[in-house]
């Protein structure tokens, strides 16, 4: 006997938004949308497929209008981490130049462990004419196109060549972005014809579907050696990384930190997991960190390291962890990051990894004269935090380090600092007091220049109730300011600090520190000799920004900075405020490095500064560890 199955007709791309609209996930008990809304910008390989179903079903899938491609990524990687990963965006484009304009924000989203659904158009599945415009020809395949480029850097791929396809394809998409190990950036490459084609769709596959996002519970056997390493253990410290916020383990990682009284350092992406005043938080560590978590991960016998997958910069190039017989102890979802460093793996979800740990510890607590060593330590950066803050002359033109100071005046818990790549993540890990858990949102997995504007909307539309600030300096700006027109358009009424200092200031610092010269990292005219070494280019973004539409407040001065955050805070439209800083090669104002990175350096050159930088990296990198 067979069973009839009621089916509806539909096109695929019709097929697919109807799909989408009833995903959803679930954990602890909350649910709520997997695909909150779709960004997309139209052409030739979507418009007459997914731009037509937006149109059908507009009720059911909310719309937003993109300027760049790359940007709408940003903007759904910020809605996305502001939603705790159980909640993005999916972003839509033409085949050709809009799709591969997508590849730097999957690889953000990818590298970063974010969930998007990218959904470039694709070539022809038919070949009705051979090439078509903007069509890839390689003489050795002919199922390649400018998509294939998307495959590297996205966690799950698929080419959706006849709409039956189109069943597996969404459903395994929708595993990998609700899977917390392997989620990032899922590709559905779809043919122009094959996203018009109608077909008779089953309706059980548009029934609503709830996605269940585990936390899986720590293996007896690892956790046993966890736990007599940290009993072992006399100068412990935690460095918690992204995935304490990922799994919202924030209030499990206070409650352990108490009661054990070991520190806690954070890396970029763990840093809230603890507020600035907690007792047990000693702020950023690694290259960008502060002195007191620098000099604990020197001397720390062992490491435990919670949601975090080690990068240079943490790790100093693994010249940091230089203690007698340090080991490392790794609370990971993920094996891979599990087993980093020669460590005890305890795979586990963070908040359920934490809560075990604490309950087998028991009474379990570092020594008092530990504790006391580095909370007197903390105290003493604090008071380096409040000089590098602290302007002594309201009249006189703000340092970067001061602009942050003035920032930190007027915010409390509900704001938001969204920052990626310049000088500013240094300053940022080193100084920032964060209030709340997701107050700071640094993406430095790519430190990717043009994050910060379209990430700020992405993160205000899923906190549209808080203040929402992107700070953003001169040169980030330029790399991508379009969606500023987005913000004015839909009345996202986001807070842009754009700091103007002329230049790439990181990279001409780091330029400067190699033997570079800091050559080509300036914003200036060309000398006589080439270099690019005049006087200051007599560009004006504060009018480049209001020329978008967005208001915009200038600010020469630290009281007028001061004066102009707080009108800033207040407003219910996308405002800017614009201040021109004191320049990098003048006055810094941020304590240096307080641990080592890995640039290569000229091994031969004739020129003093890179002889003198050679000599530098060489006592360096002799202090590298292996760590097995």
């Amino acid at each position: 006997m067979t069973v009839q199955t009621s089916t509806t007709r539909l096109t695929v791309a019709q097929a697919l938004v109807r799909f989408l609209a009833a995903q959803y996930t679930e954990r602890d008990g909350v649910r709520q949308r997997l695909i909150g809304a779709t960004w997309g910008i139209f052409g030739h390989g979507n418009v007459a497929g997914l731009g037509q179903a937006l149109v059908e079903y507009a009720d059911d899938m909310p719309y937003h209008q993109g300027r760049n491609e790359q940007s709408m990524v940003h903007a759904a990687v910020g809605y996305a981490r502001q939603s705790n990963r159980l909640s993005t965006h999916a972003v839509t484009t033409s085949i050709g130049p809009g799709a591969t304009n997508l590849v730097t924000g999957a690889a953000l989203a990818t590298i970063n462990h974010i969930p998007v659904l990218l959904l470039p158009g694709d070539i022809f599945a038919t070949r009705p004419a051979d090439p078509v415009l903007q069509q890839l020809e390689l003489p050795y395949a002919g199922d390649v196109s400018v998509n294939d480029t998307l495959r590297p850097v996205s966690k799950y791929f698929d080419r959706v060549t006849r709409p039956e396809a189109l069943v597996p394809a969404a459903l395994q998409a929708m595993r990998v972005l609700t899977d917390p190990v392997e989620t990032g950036a899922v590709t559905l490459a779809l043919p122009q014809d094959v996203q018009a084609e109608a077909y008779d769709w089953p309706d059980e596959f548009f029934a609503e579907r709830t996605w269940h996002v585990r936390r899986p519970g720590a293996d007896p056997v690892e956790l046993a050696a966890a736990v007599r390493a940290v009993r072992e253990a006399r100068r412990p410290l935690i460095i918690a990384g992204g995935g304490v916020h990922h799994s919202r383990a924030e209030d499990a990682l206070a409650e352990f930190a108490e009661a054990t009284g070991i520190p806690v350092a954070s890396t970029q992406a763990g840093k809230g997991s603890l507020r600035h005043d907690h007792p047990q938080d000693v702020g950023g560590v690694g290259h960008t960190g502060t002195a007191t978590a620098d000099e604990l991960a020197r001397t720390a016998d062992l490491v435990i390291g919670v949601g975090t997958r080690y990068t240079d910069f943490t790790t100093a190039s693994n010249t940091l962890f230089t203690g007698d017989g340090v080991r490392f102890l790794n609370l990971n979802i993920a094996s891979y990051d599990g087993h980093k460093l020669g460590a005890l793996p305890l795979v586990a979800d963070a908040r359920g990894g934490l809560e075990e740990l604490a309950r087998e510890l028991g009474d379990h607590k570092v020594a008092a004269a530990y504790a006391a060593e580095y909370r007197e330590d903390k105290d003493r950066w604090e008071q380096r935090v409040d000089a590098a803050y602290e302007a002594e002359e309201p009249e006189a033109r703000p340092t970067q380090t001061q602009v942050l100071g003035a920032l930190d005046a007027i915010v409390d818990e509900s704001d938001i600092l969204i920052n990626a790549a310049g000088s500013l993540p240094g300053d940022l890990h080193k100084l920032w007091r964060a209030r709340s858990f997701d107050q700071y949102h640094l993406e430095y997995g790519y430190s990717c220049m043009g994050y910060e504007i379209p990430a700020a909307l992405g993160v205000k539309l899923a906190a549209p109730d808080r203040p929402v600030w992107a700070l953003v300096g001169d040169g980030t700006y330029l790399m991508m300011p379009t969606e500023i027109v987005t913000a004015v358009q839909e009345g996202i009424a986001i807070k842009m600090l754009l700091v103007q200092n002329h230049g790439y200031a990181s990279i001409g610092g780091l330029s400067e520190s190699v033997g570079g010269e800091r050559f080509g990292t300036a914003y200036r005219y060309t000398a006589d000799d080439g270099t690019f070494t005049g006087p200051p280019l007599p560009v004006d973004l504060a009018a480049n920004v209001a020329s978008l539409g967005m208001r915009v407040l200038r600010a020469k001065t630290v009281r007028e900075l001061r004066s102009a955050l707080a009108e800033a805070r207040a407003a219910d439209v996308p405002t800017c405020v614009y201040v021109e800083t004191e320049t990098a090669d003048t006055v810094s104002g941020a304590p240096p490095a307080q641990a080592w990175w890995d640039v290569p350096v000229a091994e031969t050159a004739t020129r003093a500064s890179a002889v003198k930088a050679r000599e530098l990296y060489e006592r360096h990198v002799s202090t590298r560890r292996r760590h097995l």
